[in-house]
């Protein structure tokens, strides 16, 4: 390929859609490197987390709702926390919120050892509602940081690689995860997730950071003191921005079939195992992250990465989704069943990575914080709603097959509501 050429800003400007770019950019930014590193160990840990729990709720109640309550658990507080912690994210160092929170999860994820039997399941929610509340403010952080590591040519494929490097380890961590479940018990896997933790704080302390313009001092008042005029800021900011509202809601969207991560955990320990191991589980979760890994790669090469390409991108990820969880509820074994998963998850991780880069681009540095906050919490509100429902369906004695029909055709939704907003209020701008 040729070599990239140099840009105004003094770096090389990188091709998107080749995996060389990825190379490039962690060659040519070592502070990017480093928070690249820093995300891509805590990201392998977590996956190690979620097998492992997974796998004890199963051992522990035999339900399916307990597995949907236990990510409600995981997403409640994003919803909740989500306005206050894109407060934070736009006043304080993002650096030291970034460390503060994973060193605070070694604690909390350490404290999943003490569960003992079937009377703590209690434990386990509880546990999770701390650590996602951490990671709640954890998220809109690291997201607000990118930009200001980054040059502007070099965001799109930085987003491309933080999702393909997420996708990745979810792959790795999640087959490393069922396999080390199976074979040294739960327990190491958590101990292994804690671990993960302290590394990535030390990385992150590495990464150089600028820091946020000094505000203008404004006058003593309640609203200012508890971060409501902050708020209220960020959001008249949306209302005035129609293309960042639209995006908020792209991840949302999705969002309502989201109870699909529900059926990838009953199909792999129930319809497709007897033995409820972790080892299929952990099967359709390293598909779901390969899909996601070349999904963006695949986008790029068939639209292109400007901007009205990559919003057409975003309208046909949620159709290949349709079509690929309507053929998994038709699988009859776990191989053809983790191709659909594959599949259905290059159109997941379209949408996710093309919105972010569209609202990196779009957004304000001042306001990053926020505007990813409320994204981060539209999203868990609906995942939550979508993941309750399928615990309760699961409950009634529907068949899990059809549930995956309903999630599947709920894709469809959101879709044709993109396509719309597009042909009549974006045209063809850039």
């Amino acid at each position: 390929m040729p070599d990239p050429s140099p840009n105004r800003s003094g770096k090389r400007s990188l091709p998107v859609g080749q995996l060389t770019s990825y190379f490039h950019l962690l060659r040519q930014n070592s502070n990017y490197r480093k928070f690249w590193i820093s995300g891509t160990i805590s990201q392998a840990g977590d996956w190690f987390n979620y097998i492992a729990i997974f796998v004890l709720l199963t051992h522990l109640t035999g339900s399916g709702e307990a597995v949907s309550w236990f990510l409600i658990a995981k997403f409640i507080p994003t919803t909740l926390l989500g306005p206050a912690a894109g407060v934070v994210a736009d006043r304080y160092s993002r650096k030291y919120i970034l460390i503060c929170c994973d060193l605070a999860r070694v604690a909390v994820v350490l404290a999943y050892l003490l569960v003992r039997d079937a009377n703590q399941v209690y434990l386990i929610f509880l546990l999770a509602l701390l650590q996602e509340s951490l990671w709640s403010f954890w998220h809109p952080a690291r997201q607000a940081v990118l930009p200001d590591i980054c040059v502007k040519e070099e965001i799109a494929t930085a987003n491309g690689l933080s999702g393909a490097s997420w996708s990745v380890m979810l792959a790795f961590g999640a087959a490393a995860g069922g396999f080390v479940t199976a074979a040294f018990g739960w327990r190491t896997a958590i101990v292994i997730d804690a671990c993960s933790f302290c590394l990535s704080a030390l990385v992150m302390f590495m990464v150089i950071v600028p820091l946020p313009k000094r505000r203008k001092k404004l006058p003593f008042s309640l609203a200012r003191i508890t971060g409501f005029h902050d708020l209220v800021e960020g959001m008249c900011y949306v209302g005035k921005h129609r293309d960042v509202a639209a995006l908020l809601m792209v991840k949302s969207g999705w969002a309502m079939s989201g109870g699909i991560l529900v059926m990838l955990t009953v199909f792999g320990e129930q319809v497709f195992s007897t033995g409820g191991s972790g080892g299929l589980s952990g099967v359709l979760y390293s598909m779901r992250g390969l899909g996601a890994a070349v999904g963006p790669i695949v986008a790029w090469k068939l639209f292109g990465d400007s901007l009205p390409a990559m919003r057409r991108a975003i309208g046909a990820a949620f159709f290949i989704s349709a079509a690929a969880y309507l053929l998994f509820a038709r699988a009859p074994n776990i191989a053809v069943a983790g191709i659909f998963v594959f599949i259905g998850h290059i159109g997941g991780s379209i949408q996710w990575v093309f919105s972010t880069t569209l609202l990196h681009r779009l957004v304000d540095c001042r306001f990053r914080g926020r505007v990813f906050a409320a994204e981060m919490g539209l999203l868990t509100l609906v995942l939550s709603i979508s993941t309750w429902l399928t615990g309760v369906a699961l409950d009634y004695g529907y068949n899990p097959r059809m549930i995956v029909v309903a999630l599947a055709l709920l894709f469809v939704l959101p879709g044709s509501c993109w396509f719309f907003y597009l042909f009549h209020f974006t045209g063809t701008r850039e």
